[in-house]
This record gives structure tokens, C-alpha cells and sequence, in this order.
């Protein structure tokens, strides 16, 4: 039990011969005799004192006064007692640094370097004892080491990554060069990595100061929201970065101007994200002052070195620059010379000179119909801009991320045309005079208003319905072939293939799963009859396209990603949100027609399989069989292998198809399953079917030869794909992400 500690307690309890009624009554001060009668008679006014209480001492006007030798040896007692930290064994400093005083001895780096899991980028040279003599302590170099609040969550690949980045940015690499390119492909990280190499620059160097006192990144208007979420995310408010989204133009330049103002050690707001649309309004400003660090999102957007913003952001007053591509070679070398001169200028030469040196002899040792002269003068211009290159590019596959994620099973699925689709395709074909010009080598704007209009045909009759109505050149008389009472208002997707096999993995999916679904095509057409589709099947569904705002986009995208949301269906516009975007609240993808460039469909298949994604995911990119996609899609491959080449150092990429065959675009192929597997000349498969296993150690994604793991029902693994397969399926290829890693058979 406890007791009380007051001196009235203590007194009663050291009167032992007391009993335990009495030690719980209430104390009294003894008394004399007198005060105890007149205490029991009336009430009296005075106070009793407890022997316990010291005697006030009484106080005085005056002060008391010490001779001078008293004062003085009581000071000394003081100023003798150094001032120690009360905390029990502390060995820090003991504050005898004064405020203004520059601390004495060597520098130090801002982080130990020394600390299990440290992230050093930079290491000073090892000093004898007589040059430690020698060395002035105020220019001596110390270690530049990443935070630790971000080396803690680096992958090793990422920490290799950041450390790339610095040593470029610091003309470590390449001296008097000072940019490089992030090619990693999608889902590794870049944005990570970037960070880390933007909150190292700003606050340390070598010479024990910020390397830089501003940074610039430049991004799609709808990823600004996206970096300052990811820059709150992993630096948790330790530093106010300035997102400029929209606004009027006034409000803008007054923001940028202020930005560019910003002077000294610690700025308030060192790094400013923009968009690419608004920079080129407002490049002006920019240019005025100087900025340390370029950091320039999806930077295959600078692939013309004549456009605006290539040359507006050319004119920055910066030599760090940083572009960050997953896909830095789109369409030809030409556009990957643009992107590398924008980095570091001149390291390749001029566009001239790189066209004749590298650029001609590759392209002609590629060719299938090249000579043996051509192609050995092919690889040896290939090894040395390889050589070149590699300085101040780094590029990992996403192999790495099969550590990290769940299985990826990429189908490609062939589709046959409707007899109504089929009809209409062989009717334009016979009567539009574009295909002639075409085929004589001449490509005119009605030769790609009829691709286009071949395109939206594979997709759905109802696309084309209306220049049916029109009657426009290759649709004379085609409004006959429709079903009598047809009307657009409706998506009955029995009319189209490619529909038909889509409305069956959606049924399929949401009957058997709680997956959800993204939907993505290259025309908002498109997503209109995809939305008639959910709301005929009562689906929920959420749709971004170039209408939307970029406030709007964050916000959705953070809805559908959330467990709790009731949305089945996310509808994507590859043109307005393909890029940068995580639907990791999806695991499977339609990829529902295919882009001239390869780039942008990749962008847009990498949308599910990212960092957060916790199921096994699926892509299904549908091709209309025998038609113009397969055209289209053999097209890709030839741009990729060529990628491969360049950009992955892959020596092995087979020359799949002469630019001749490449320029067969309006034929209709109704007899083959694949007219792309049958161009391929595939050497595991007979009469379709797979026979032997792919060669160990192969690159599904550069060369589609590997592609065909199975080719019929039976061998699908996909109960989905299984289920649609009698719908208008006719060939499939497809491709287990990392499967010789995993041990997927």
C-alpha cells in the first residue's frame, strides 16, 4: 500500500506504541497546557507550527556586502566548473564552439561514410602523414554520401543507378561533359533514382558544400503532380518543391520569377517541376538566370532536334542534364543522336556527320538483304557508337524487377475478322486509289487517311459507319453489307472480332476474379464504344483521354488504385496518359490495337506490371489477323530489334523481315492464322503447333521468333484466353516474364 511521505505522516508513524485507529486520525501539533484549555474553551485566532518548519529569517533593506577578495573567489568557483551535458555518458561535443566561429580541425562530410549500408559516391584519396602535414584543412575533400533516409530503400540497382548518375553530372565519366540518359525500362525506379541524385546535389560536394543551388525537372503535364508526390513521398518535407500545373500566364511568371531568384545555401523552394507545354510558353524567364540540374521526364519527347521545346530547353543556361527515357530509340538513330547531342553535345559529332558514319552503315548491315561486307561494316559502326554511348547512358531491363514482382504473361492474340469486317476490308481495298500510290512508292495524305481508315475497321465497323453513310472513296456502296436496322447507337460487339474476343475476357475476368481490367487504344472512337460496352454489361468504369484535367487524373488514378473501389474497368487513351502512369490496382491489360512506334504501346503495357503490384498480371495485345495491325505490329519488331541492337548490346537479334515486305500494307491475308508467324519462319513450331522449347538464355521481346510458346488451346495456361478462344481467336504468341528465373516451364 502506499504511503505518504508528508512530514505529518511521518511523525504519527514514529510513534510506535500508537495504534492503528489512532496512526489514521489526523495529526495535532503538541501544545503546553495553557494553549490546550484555551484551545478547548474558544476558538482561537493563532496558527500552530510544525517542528518540522525552519524559521523564516527576517528580511532586511539592506544588502549583504562581500569584501572584493570574497566576490572574487566566488567567480572563480564558478568560471572553474566547466559546463557538462546531463546526459549519462555522452561523448558529443561539448559546446565550447562559439556562434560566428568557423569550427577548427578537417572538414567533415555531411553523413558518415562509414555507416553499415552507406551509400558513398564519392571517396577522397587516401593522404600519406606528410601530406596530411601539408594539406590546407579548408580545401581538403570529404565524402559525398547519399542520405541515408534514401540509401535505406535503394535497390542495388538503383544505388549502381545513382551513383552513375553523379559521377556523370560531375564530369567524372566523360571530362567536360555533364549529362547522361536514364534508359532504364519502365518500372525500375528512374524517378527514385533522380530524386536521390537531385537531394544529393543540393546539399553536398566534395568541397563541402551544395554541388548546385537549383534544379529544373521538366515533364507530360500529367506527371507534375506525380513527381512533387513522389518528391514528399521519399524526402518527407524536408524540402518545398514548386509543381507549376496551370494558372493564368501573369501568375506563371511571377512563380518562375521568383524561382529564379531564389539565391544562397538554402533556398526556400530548389526545385521547380513544370511542364513541357508550359516551359515552351515561358522559356524566357528561365533563360534569364541559371539553373544547376536539367531533369527531363520521358525525354524521347526531344527526339527532333528542331522542334520548340528541344530548342528552348537547348538555350538553358545548364550543362547538367538529365534525360530520362525507358524507350530512347522510337523510330531510327537519328532521333537517338538527338536525344545523346542534347546531353552532351558533340561527343557524337553533327547530325551530318553522324547520318554518314553511323546511322548508313548500320541500317544497311541490318537490312536481310545485306552483303557480308555490309554487315561486318554494320557491327564493327554499331560496336564503336556502343562504346561511345555506354559512357554516359545506363540501361537494365526489367529483368531485375522479377526479384520484386509477380509473373508477367504477355499474349500476343490474333483475332479473325467478322464477315462483315471482312467484306468492307476487301471493298476499300478494290476501290481506294491511295493503295496504288503506295505500292508505287509514293506516300500521299489519302494514303494515310486510308491506313487510318483501315485501322478504325479492325477495330469496329461502327468506326467507319459514318464515312459508309458518306459514301467516301473506298466506301462506295459499303452501307449495303451492314445488317439491316444497324445503328450506332449500340456496340453489339458480334460485328467485330477483336470486340467479340474482348467482350469474353471481361465476362470471363469479373464472373471468375476480382481482377480489374485496363483498357487501352490509340482513338477516344474507341474508348466511346468501350464505354457503351460496360454500360450495356453494367460495368463500372472510369475513363482518362486528352479532355481530361491533370488535377482530375491524379485523382482517379489514386481511386481506381485503391482496394476499396468498386471500378472494374480503367478506359486509357494511349496518346494522353500511356506514359508514367501506376495502375497498379490492375493486373490485366488490353492492349486492344497497336502504334506505329513500339514505344508508346510499351509505355502503355507497363501501366500494371509495376513497383506495388501484388498479383500475377496479364497483357493482351489483340491483332486483327492477316490485316494492316500484323502489318503494323511485324513493324515493331523491326524497330525493337533495332533497339535491342543499340541500346541493350543484343548481337543476336535476327534480321526478320526485308524492308520490301515491309511496305505491303493493304493486303488482306484470309487463309493464315498468323501472317506474322508465318513471316517469322519459326523453327520450333510445325503446322502451328509447338514442338520444342525456346533456346535457353533467349529475349522474348527481341526476337519474335521466341515469342511462339503455344499456338493452340491446349497449351494455354490462361483461363481467360482459354475461354475466348473459340470466339474469333485463331493464333496466339506469348511470353512469361523472367520465366528462365522463375523456372516457369
Amino acid at each position: 500500500q502506499r504511503r505518504s511521505l508528508a512530514p505529518s505522516q511521518l511523525a504519527k508513524r514514529k510513534a510506535g506504541d500508537e495504534d492503528e485507529e489512532e496512526e489514521e486520525e489526523d495529526w495535532q501539533p503538541p501544545t503546553s497546557r495553557k494553549r490546550q484549555k484555551a484551545a478547548s474553551g474558544t476558538e482561537s485566532g493563532e496558527c500552530f507550527r510544525s517542528p518540522f518548519r525552519k524559521p523564516l529569517a527576517q528580511l532586511t533593506n539592506r544588502p549583504h556586502c562581500l569584501d572584493s577578495s570574497q566576490h572574487e573567489a566566488f567567480i572563480r568557483s564558478i568560471l572553474s566548473k566547466p559546463f557538462k551535458v546531463p546526459i549519462p555518458n555522452y561523448k558529443g561535443p561539448l559546446g565550447l564552439r562559439s556562434l560566428g566561429v568557423k569550427r577548427a580541425g578537417l572538414r567533415s562530410p555531411l553523413h558518415d561514410p562509414f555507416e553499415e549500408g552507406a551509400l558513398v559516391l564519392y571517396e577522397p584519396p587516401v593522404l600519406s602523414a606528410h601530406d596530411q602535414l601539408k594539406i590546407d584543412k579548408d580545401k581538403a575533400p570529404v565524402h559525398v554520401v547519399v542520405d541515408p533516409v534514401l540509401s535505406r530503400v535503394l535497390r542495388p540497382h538503383q544505388r549502381e543507378g545513382v551513383k552513375f548518375l553523379w559521377e556523370c553530372v560531375t564530369s567524372r565519366r566523360i571530362p567536360g561533359s555533364h549529362g547522361c540518359i536514364m534508359a532504364d525500362e519502365m518500372g525500375l525506379g528512374k524517378t527514385l533514382q533522380c530524386i536521390t541524385l537531385m537531394w544529393t546535389l543540393l546539399r553536398q560536394s566534395p568541397d563541402c558544400r551544395p554541388e548546385i543551388e537549383k534544379a529544373l525537372v521538366v515533364s507530360p503535364s500529367s506527371l507534375v503532380r506525380n513527381w512533387y508526390n513522389e518528391v514528399e513521398k521519399w524526402l518527407g518535407g524536408r524540402i518545398q518543391p514548386l509543381a507549376i500545373d496551370g494558372g493564368s500566364k501573369d501568375e506563371i511568371d511571377r512563380k518562375l520569377v521568383g524561382f529564379m531568384n531564389q539565391r544562397g545555401l538554402r533556398v526556400p523552394s530548389p526545385i521547380l517541376i513544370i511542364s513541357y507545354e508550359t516551359f515552351r510558353l515561358h522559356a524566357e524567364v528561365l533563360q534569364k538566370g541559371s539553373v544547376g540540374l536539367v531533369i527531363c521526364d520521358e525525354g524521347h519527347r526531344l527526339k527532333n532536334s528542331e522542334n520548340q521545346t528541344y530548342q528552348a530547353l537547348n538555350s538553358l543556361n545548364t550543362p547538367r542534364r538529365v534525360l530520362i527515357s525507358g524507350t530512347p530509340i522510337q523510330n531510327d538513330l537519328l532521333e537517338y543522336f538527338s536525344l545523346v547531342h542534347f546531353v552532351n553535345s558533340g561527343i557524337l559529332g553533327t547530325a551530318q556527320e553522324f547520318k554518314r558514319h553511323f546511322e548508313m552503315p548500320i541500317l544497311k548491315g541490318r537490312d536481310a538483304d545485306a552483303s557480308e561486307d555490309e554487315r561486318h561494316k554494320g557491327e564493327e559502326r554499331l560496336k564503336e557508337l556502343i562504346s561511345i554511348v555506354n559512357r554516359c547512358l545506363i540501361r537494365r531491363t526489367s529483368d531485375i524487377l522479377s526479384k520484386y514482382l509477380p509473373v508477367k504473361i504477355e499474349q500476343v492474340v490474333c483475332c479473325r475478322l467478322t464477315p462483315l469486317q471482312t467484306e468492307l476490308y476487301k471493298n476499300f481495298l478494290k476501290q481506294a486509289k491511295p493503295v496504288e500510290e503506295l505500292k508505287e512508292g509514293k506516300i500521299s495524305v489519302s494514303s494515310l487517311s486510308s491506313i487510318t481508315s483501315l485501322k478504325k475497321l479492325c477495330n469496329h465497323p461502327a468506326l467507319i459507319y459514318d464515312k459508309c453513310v458518306e459514301e467516301e472513296e473506298g466506301f462506295m456502296g459499303a452501307l449495303d453489307l451492314f445488317p439491316s436496322g444497324y445503328s450506332t447507337k449500340s456496340v453489339e460487339p458480334q460485328l467485330s472480332g477483336k470486340m467479340l474476343v474482348l467482350d469474353y475476357i471481361l465476362a470471363v475476368t469479373k464472373s471468375t476474379s476480382n481482377d480489374k481490367v485496363v483498357l487501352v487504344s490509340n482513338y477516344t472512337q474507341t474508348l466511346d464504344l468501350f464505354e457503351k460496352l460496360c454500360r450495356s454489361r453494367r460495368y463500372l468504369y472510369v475513363r482518362l483521354d486528352g479532355t481530361m484535367s491533370i488535377k482530375k487524373r491524379a485523382k482517379i488514378v489514386e481511386r481506381f488504385n485503391s482496394p476499396s473501389s468498386p471500378e472494374f474497368i480503367f478506359m486509357l487513351s494511349s496518346k494522353a496518359g500511356g506514359c508514367g502512369l501506376n495502375l497498379i490496382g490492375a493486373n490485366r491489360l488490353v492492349m486492344f490495337d497497336p502504334d506505329w512506334n513500339p514505344a508508346n504501346d510499351e509505355q502503355a503495357m507497363a501501366r500494371v506490371w509495376r513497383d506495388g503490384q501484388k498479383k500475377m498480371c496479364y497483357i493482351y495485345r489483340l491483332l486483327s489477323t492477316g490485316t494492316i495491325e500484323e502489318k503494323i505490329f511485324q513493324r515493331q519488331t523491326h524497330k525493337k530489334a533495332l533497339s535491342s541492337c543499340v541500346v541493350d548490346e543484343e548481337q543476336d537479334v535476327e534480321r526478320h523481315f526485308s524492308l520490301g515486305e515491309l511496305k505491303e500494307l493493304f493486303t488482306l491475308n484470309e487463309t493464315t492464322t498468323s501472317d506474322t508467324h508465318d513471316k517469322i519462319k519459326c523453327r520450333r513450331c510445325v503446322n502451328g503447333h509447338q514442338v520444342r522449347p525456346p533456346p535457353e538464355g533467349s529475349d522474348c521481346t527481341s526476337d519474335l521468333s521466341q515469342w511462339c510458346h503455344c499456338a493452340d488451346k491446349r497449351g494455354l495456361q490462361d483461363a481467360v484466353l482459354k475461354a475466348a478462344w473459340d470466339a474469333a481467336v485463331t493464333f496466339t504468341f506469348h511470353h512469361h516474364s523472367h520465366e528462365q528465373q522463375r523456372g516457369i516451364p
